[in-house]
């Protein structure tokens, strides 16, 4: 497979767009249309290490977790650390967890699938498995005895109830179980993002490994209703000596739900339905399924005092994603109470009001020519193109009585959405000058859409 493309310390690489096999089943065809129509997830890692604010999971690998560990007086015996991480879950009690409400938000914000980390390299389990009692429902966990106890039957639940599909992430990686990360192996004590020993030299370890994850995930495909995407990160798990049989699982899964797409986070081939980008948005636009992942502040898991994105800059990047083809997963992280962070809700329900306005320039939209160029986005669906004029904050050219869009269709008519119908244009060399209405307001729109016939 060709290099991955490279993107910051701390995040994933993502698989190119020669690496996408197109399935041949024609239900996954359909459902890769679905998926295309959405543009909008919610994504959100939650779990014990949300308590200490710190990145999640990455400080338990010697070899990796140098930029993870940032902002906190580290111990400096790394064995003794990994038993402080590890035991967060004796503490971890999101009483103030409440999964309708989340659901609420999202819907209003406009959300159309969630992805929820199910486990995250830790390996933490958010559900009630029968594999590990390192799990939200095991014992040693205050907030085993809660109503809401089993957190992804909970989330799952309220969030279907609101019609947003289900997308559950799963890490193929486990740093907990002695199946992966196995003690008195060769590693010693300095580990990394792999197992611990080579699984060629000790096939049986790396078979129990291989039956414990693929229980977990027949769980989470068997036990907890609909499940419209199996989101699986770890993309080192499935190279070279570290095959887990994936296509097996899978396969078994989708007997029970045949809808079932996969994303098997840059590993390329059949199982990697759609390609995840991570914190940052392609050059160019791509012509395969694509999303995405993207904070809201600057970290996936939750981080006192974080620093958010302004609505501005979240439906701007909005724009350039689904005018290159893609879907904006927008990570929001829980608070270790259980409710989201006070400012985060606010830029949700400010999403919600701009999506309730333009939604129809996003939602179930392709891409066309030009795309995304300058300031100006490109969508279009059912014979209409819609064209997004961006603004930066006190840009205020928004005022200007004409402008020119370079676009070089055939055009008819074109209305000013929220605004005006039927402005005036002509067709030129240069593109669609167009004669733009005087806009009221004090404050420099985010964009505006106009819509072409």
């Amino acid at each position: 497979m060709e290099k991955e493309h490279e993107v910051a310390s701390g995040v994933h690489n993502y698989s190119p767009e020669q690496s996408w096999v197109k399935p041949n089943d024609s239900i996954l065809l359909e459902r890769l249309e679905w998926f295309k129509d959405q543009k909008l997830a919610l994504m959100m890692h939650w779990g014990p290490y949300s308590q200490l604010g710190l990145v999640e999971s990455w400080a338990l690998s010697d070899e990796d977790g140098e930029w993870s560990r940032d902002d906190i007086d580290w111990e400096e015996d790394m064995e003794e650390f990994k038993r402080q991480y590890f035991d967060l879950n004796k503490t971890f009690n999101p009483i103030r967890f409440q999964p309708d409400i989340w659901a609420d938000l999202a819907h209003q914000a406009g959300f159309k699938y969630f992805i929820f980390t199910t486990k995250h390299h830790d390996g933490f389990s958010m559900w009630d498995t029968n594999e590990t009692d390192y799990s939200i429902t095991g014992k040693d966990c205050p907030f085993h005895t809660h109503k809401y106890a089993d957190v992804c039957q909970n989330v799952f639940d309220a969030f279907r109830e609101k019609g947003i599909a289900i997308a559950a992430y799963f890490s193929k990686a486990d740093w907990h179980t002695p199946y992966y990360w196995a003690p008195g192996m060769e590693r010693k004590n300095y580990m990394w993002r792999g197992p611990s020993y080579d699984p060629k030299h000790y096939p049986w370890m790396w078979e129990k490994f291989i039956s414990f994850t693929h229980n977990q995930i027949m769980e989470l495909m068997t036990k907890y209703g609909r499940i419209d995407i199996l989101w699986l990160d770890a993309g080192w798990v499935g190279k070279r000596n570290q095959d887990i049989r994936l296509g097996e699982v899978v396969e078994n899964a989708r007997q029970h739900q045949p809808w079932l797409l996969t994303a098997d986070r840059t590993v390329g081939g059949l199982y990697e339905n759609y390609i995840t980008p991570e914190q940052t948005i392609p050059d160019q636009p791509i012509d395969v399924p694509w999303e995405s992942c993207i904070t809201i502040g600057t970290s996936f898991s939750f981080k006192f005092e974080d620093e958010y994105k302004s609505l501005r800059e979240i439906i701007h990047t909005l724009i350039e994603i689904v005018a290159k083809g893609g879907n904006l997963a927008l990570n929001v992280p829980p608070q270790p109470d259980g409710r989201l962070p006070r400012k985060a809700c606010e830029l949700m329900k400010d999403m919600g009001e701009w999506m309730g306005l333009y939604g129809e320039s996003i939602y179930g939209t392709r891409m066309v020519a030009p795309y995304y160029t300058d300031n100006y986005g490109f969508t279009t669906k059912d014979n209409y193109v819609y064209c997004f004029r961006l603004y930066q904050d006190k840009d205020h050219s928004y005022q200007d009585k004409e402008i020119v869009i370079p676009y070089f269709g055939e055009v008819e008519r074109i209305d000013m959405l929220n605004v005006c119908d039927s402005l005036e244009f002509y067709q030129g060399k240069k593109g669609l000058t167009v004669k733009i209405p005087p806009v009221e307001g004090e404050h420099t729109p985010i964009a505006h859409v106009f819509k072409f016939s």
